[in-house]
């Protein structure tokens, strides 16, 4: 997995150059769905060998769920903060619509009331959060999600990738409560986006961040 990961890295630094560049709208393409499937569960795309599979392969729940001494988040808080943030940032602020989570009652399906992205929750919140989400429809959350992400970025056009993210966007976030109080600094920051900036983080390199976080916490529940 760790040469996989270089690989993917330097994956990622083709897709931030090809984003750049006139023209490579279809190389754009084609590194992003590659990058996409590996921080996304196997099912999603029929691909082997994902980041994803590897960390729940023989996984328990008890260590799913665990916070290890000295740490700030499970393995289940690192996969529900990715999937809220990729599910808001693309379909809200790319795609202009409904979020994954409210189209398919993903909180009542997750046993999670919270509704935004949890960049703001405070230790006690992330252990409650932790010991509650259903851990089944966790995966299956971030598989919708997934297809819903491929779905977007299959519709794009060359002439998006340079499109900014508009404030009614960034409104509807906030009016939708998933930005938490506190966090008001991530508004900020995807106020200051193209549609390119927003494919190269939500849904590759945050997803990666936190994957590769979610290892090192099942490295010392183990």
């Amino acid at each position: 997995m760790d040469v996989q990961r270089k690989q993917w890295n330097e994956r990622q630094q083709a897709l931030r150059q090809a984003l750049g560049t006139p023209g490579a709208f279809e190389t754009t393409q084609g590194l992003f769905a590659e990058q996409h499937a590996l921080v996304h569960a196997g099912a999603l795309t029929g691909r082997a060998g994902t980041f994803d599979d590897d960390l729940w392969r023989e996984l328990p729940d008890e260590a799913a769920r665990c916070i290890p001494p000295g740490g700030e988040h499970s393995i289940a808080w690192c996969l529900w903060h990715a999937a809220r943030i990729e599910d808001v940032a693309l379909n809200v602020l790319v795609a202009g619509s409904s979020q994954v989570w409210e189209q398919e009652g993903w909180g009542t399906r997750l046993k999670v009331e919270q509704r935004d992205a949890g960049n703001a929750m405070d230790a006690s919140a992330i252990a409650a959060l932790s010991e509650v989400i259903d851990l089944q429809a966790l995966r299956a959350y971030r598989t919708s999600v997934g297809a819903r992400t491929r779905e977007i970025v299959a519709g794009l056009r060359p002439e998006d990738l340079r499109r900014k993210v508009t404030p009614e966007r960034l409104q509807r976030v906030q009016a939708e409560g998933a930005v938490d109080p506190g966090a008001e600094w991530l508004l900020e920051y995807w106020g200051g986006l193209k549609v390119a900036g927003l494919l190269l983080m939500p849904p590759t390199r945050h997803n990666l961040v936190h994957l590769n976080e979610a290892q090192r916490i099942r490295q010392k529940a183990a």
